[in-house]
């Protein structure tokens, strides 16, 4: 019934307790996750746990906030990508969160990192799982250079974890993109982010967990995992005021068109 589309299985919170959330997501009717690859360290274990269970599937991207690994090759991506139940590039974007004592100038890393994850994309016809946090002008802009544009022969993907303003909204949704929503539209003080989700189309909607992170109410602060995704499917449902079913179905069915992989 329920698809989370984003969440880290591979997390060491979730070590020992994997066996428990597939019970949980089976009685909270969750059919189905997308499990993120956020490192090529992590990769293996990631493909691993979608090889493992046939309703898991999983992406091959490094983080943009993650530094000291392995930096992805544009032949790193298109080998794994092709890998059985890998089904999208990312997580990967930009992030200008945590400069530090770095200017924007400084993180041409990031954006070069970015580049290649969206070439990889396009050449292999597979979905961008994008991250973006305090970038969203250069996210934009990235992606239209590259020719993310919606046209024929765009990758497309989805914005996860959206907490951008109603024009980054509609920016996404110009170059054929996605927008996912997590626990955080459950939080007392996102009525800003939920009046961005009204303004979403039912047809380019996803919900996700993000778990381990952002346990929506009533479990905020506690370790999320896919099972809690339906709390945000009923939020996602006050919104549009419509059944709970309703963007279950839609949401699942948004999930397939855009991972189209998980149906072969």
């Amino acid at each position: 019934m329920y698809t989370d589309s984003h969440c880290h299985l591979t997390s060491s919170e979730f070590a020992t307790e994997l066996p428990a959330i597939r019970q949980a997501m089976a009685q909270a009717q969750v059919d189905r996750a997308l499990c993120i690859c956020t490192t090529l360290e992590d990769f293996p274990a990631v493909q691993g746990l979608a090889a493992q269970y046939d309703n898991f599937w999983a992406t091959v991207g490094v983080h943009p906030d993650n530094e000291d690994v392995i930096e992805p090759s544009l032949q790193d991506l298109l080998t794994l990508g092709q890998l059985p139940r890998v089904v999208g590039i990312g997580e990967t974007g930009l992030d200008y969160y945590r400069l530090g004592d770095r200017t924007v100038a400084d993180m041409e890393w990031q954006r070069e990192r970015f580049r290649t994850h969206i070439r990889a994309a396009r050449q292999l016809d597979s979905p961008l799982v994008i991250h973006t946090r305090q970038a969203s002008d250069d996210t934009l802009a990235i992606l239209r250079e590259e020719g993310e544009d919606g046209a024929a022969g765009s990758a497309g993907g989805v914005f996860h974890c959206f907490t951008e303003t109603a024009q980054v909204a509609r920016a996404a949704l110009d170059l054929g993109f996605y927008i996912s929503f997590s626990g955080i539209l459950t939080f007392k003080n996102a009525q800003d982010l939920r009046d961005v989700a009204a303004f979403v189309p039912f047809d380019r909607l996803l919900i996700e967990t993000d778990s381990p992170y952002l346990a929506p109410v009533p479990y905020r602060g506690k370790t999320n995992n896919p099972s809690l995704v339906p709390l945000v499917a009923v939020q996602l449902a006050e919104i549009k005021k419509c059944p709970v079913e309703q963007i279950a179905e839609i949401t699942s069915c948004n999930f397939e068109a855009l991972f189209k992989r998980v149906l072969l």
